[in-house]
């Protein structure tokens, strides 16, 4: 019976008698060196004058070391036998990719958010095909340029770079690896220009309010771009985060529409950061878009005996079921009023939830908000991230600064 790494001989009388001298003496012998002496179980000397210690570890495979000296490969042995016992060893040394991502995910990622796994399960699967069945110590330079160099864009292959480098890296501090070649990938391939973050103009700004002026979706739109929330922290908005007397909106918590087991599921998130939660005062023309909200909320439920369920039942803002809204629903209801703008303004663009945000910050900074304000209200950690990513300079203030100047 094998236990372990350990055989244990259950004998009787008659087994006995039925075992030959040559197998007892074959499962007693011992390694030997090139000169015949006897190392130990598990230990021989290779014709080369190598050392080397095998053992089968706890995943039942076989584990080998190797040394110039005895002392130094019993030592090695001992050492990979410990670490086997105390399950220490988290992975055999042979591990494949996909192996290695998936004690990632579970190890190194095991405190992310459902939706933030799904987004890094859809940057790895893209070259999965390609790498994903190959052992970590059979990654070099150029076969993962190969697969990175087959993907579409270059934002593509950033952002699978970015996985691979992180694996590569905790590979390497769980000793599987030397180096990461990863990080030498290079990812622009394709050379496209990066596209400047979308913003409203004060003009847009209000020709799309004009022609949403009677769309579902209006007064979320006001909240949005008279906040800076978050699209998830808009969809997971409850009644009681609203203050009517105070005249504010606390922001608490999120909510995420996403694939989750192969089907697409809502979750409740806490916020993206810690300095996501927070108070912000409302405009009075928010109040009055949340009040309407109110009432509006009031006729969905009157119309609709199925309700939402219980946990999503006090929500701001709904679909005209009464169920949990999510971006793709918002997204498509602005594209209505975006084509219907377009008709007579062809040069007015797409654009997406974020942008109210990214309208908000930069509409902020433009009236003399203080850029501290703007980073608190906006629920970032560091005032850079405020400014060099959500604070943008439209052509209108560029006139209006270049004025400023004439006038000097």
């Amino acid at each position: 019976k094998r236990i372990d790494n350990f055989k244990v001989l259950w004998l009787n009388r008659d087994d006995i008698w039925n075992l030959s001298y040559s197998t007892l003496r074959k499962e007693a012998q011992m390694g030997k060196s090139l000169n015949g002496k006897e190392l130990g179980k598990g230990l021989s000397q290779r014709k080369d004058g190598l050392y080397q210690g095998r053992f089968v570890n706890r995943f039942g495979k076989k584990q080998t070391v190797y040394a110039k000296t005895l002392n130094e490969v019993r030592q090695k042995l001992r050492n990979e036998q410990y670490e086997d016992e105390k399950a220490l060893n988290v992975v055999t040394k042979d591990v494949t990719l996909d192996e290695w991502y998936e004690i990632w995910m579970d190890t190194c990622k095991k405190n992310c958010r459902a939706s933030t796994k799904e987004t890094y399960a859809g940057h790895y699967r893209r070259i999965q095909k390609a790498l994903g069945w190959r052992k970590l110590t059979s990654l070099n330079l150029l076969i993962m340029q190969q697969a990175i160099n087959e993907l579409e864009t270059d934002n593509e292959r950033k952002n699978s770079k970015k996985i691979l480098v992180d694996m590569l890296e905790k590979a390497i501090d769980s000793d599987l690896l030397i180096k990461n070649s990863a990080k030498q990938i290079n990812t622009v391939i394709s050379k496209e220009v990066k596209k400047e973050r979308r913003v409203l103009t004060v003009g847009e700004t209000e020709l799309f309010f004009s022609y949403a002026k009677d769309t579902f979706y209006y007064n979320l739109y006001v909240v949005a771009i008279d906040t800076g929330m978050r699209i998830g922290e808009l969809m997971g908005l409850q009644w009681s985060d609203v203050d009517f007397e105070q005249k504010v909106v606390h922001v608490r918590r999120s909510l995420c529409y996403f694939r989750k087991d192969g089907k697409y599921v809502f979750e409740w998130h806490d916020t993206k950061t810690h300095n996501s939660k927070r108070t912000i005062p409302l405009t009075t023309r928010a109040m009055e878009a949340l009040k309407k909200q109110r009432v509006r909320r009031q006729e969905i439920l009157f119309k609709n005996a199925q309700t939402a369920q219980d946990e999503y039942k006090n929500l701001v803002f709904v679909t005209r079921n009464n169920r949990p809204t999510q971006q793709f629903i918002v997204q498509e209801c602005m594209d209505v009023t975006t084509r219907r703008i377009k008709k007579e303004h062809p040069e007015f663009e797409r654009f997406s939830p974020h942008c109210f945000r990214h309208t908000f910050a930069t509409r902020a900074i433009e009236n003399g908000m203080q850029p501290k304000s703007v980073q608190k209200l906006l629920g970032h950690g560091s005032l850079q991230l405020t400014m060099d990513l959500y604070c943008h300079v439209t052509d209108d203030t560029l006139f209006d600064e270049m004025r400023k100047m004439e006038a000097v």
